[in-house]
């Protein structure tokens, strides 16, 4: 199948006031974004470490509140930092504050400070993939018996992470969104090991959503060939990344200008 090209807004907790983030939110799905997404740290990982930082999940229950449109979550949880019984329970509570909008965001924990300052293990890049692959299942048990149950049944998952052998296998396995990094030519081969485990696992491909994240700094330079690029590679799903202090949204509306006009050029 065909997928509509989807425009997303990232509004990372960090280095600005609640206001002016809760403002950015509002602003972005006035603007017809179809996403309005936060991160999951404990400290800003782009600036000042012990700068101005709110926490991921509390964010996104304002977030569900504050809007009423647009698709929600986190790019993405790290389930290190929590029970999986407990993230799952969470998820459910925050799509039911949406009214069923939340896309629950996975992933397996990088950011060393927050895992030393908080005291959790960090662990290594294979014991924390290790638990984020036991994690899964824990996690949509408990969402499948939880009273009220999701609103729409069950939480679409997005699982953001790149490596081939296990994580993309994983994608295949139980993500309805992947989220990946890099060039459109890195996305393309991505995209095509993703395609990969889905024919051994008997699973159609194109069930699976891909996004990519822009950060002002790419956009400085970004023109339409760039962003075409990327759908030509599979990634259907565009998201701009701000943060504080001013929560600027002129990347968001590049990426929708450049959405309307793709749009009208096909018709």
């Amino acid at each position: 199948m065909t997928r509509a090209i989807r425009i997303g807004y990232e509004a990372s907790p960090q280095d600005g006031s609640f206001e002016r983030m809760r403002a950015s939110w509002i602003e972005a799905e006035a603007l017809g974004a179809d996403g309005v997404y936060n991160d999951d740290h404990f400290f800003p990982v782009d600036s000042d470490p012990d700068g101005a930082h709110f926490e991921c999940w509390t964010t996104l229950a304002a977030l569900a509140e504050a809007t009423s449109r647009v698709e929600i979550g986190a790019m993405v949880t790290c389930v290190s930092y929590r029970n999986p019984n407990l993230l799952a329970d969470m998820a459910r509570t925050v799509d039911h504050i949406s009214g069923g909008r939340l896309v629950l965001g996975l992933g397996s924990g990088w950011f060393e400070k927050d895992y030393t300052e908080f005291g959790y293990e960090f662990g290594t890049p294979i014991t924390r993939l290790h638990a984020f692959r036991d994690a899964i299942p824990v996690i949509k048990e408990r969402m499948a018996v939880g009273n009220p149950p999701p609103v729409r049944g069950t939480i679409p998952i997005m699982i953001g992470g790149g490596g081939e052998k296990v994580m993309l296998k994983l994608v295949a396995q139980h993500a309805d969104i992947w989220h990946g990094f890099g060039t459109p030519d890195e996305i393309r081969h991505k995209c095509g090991v993703l395609d990969a485990h889905c024919a051994a696992l008997g699973r159609d491909p194109a069930e699976i959503e891909r996004s990519v994240l822009f950060e002002a700094h790419d956009l400085a330079t970004a023109d339409d060939a760039l962003f075409d690029a990327y759908v030509e590679a599979g990634a259907t799903y565009l998201f701009y990344s701000g943060t504080g202090p001013d929560y600027d949204l002129a990347g968001l509306r590049q990426l929708l200008d450049w959405r309307a006009r793709r749009t009208e050029a096909s018709r």
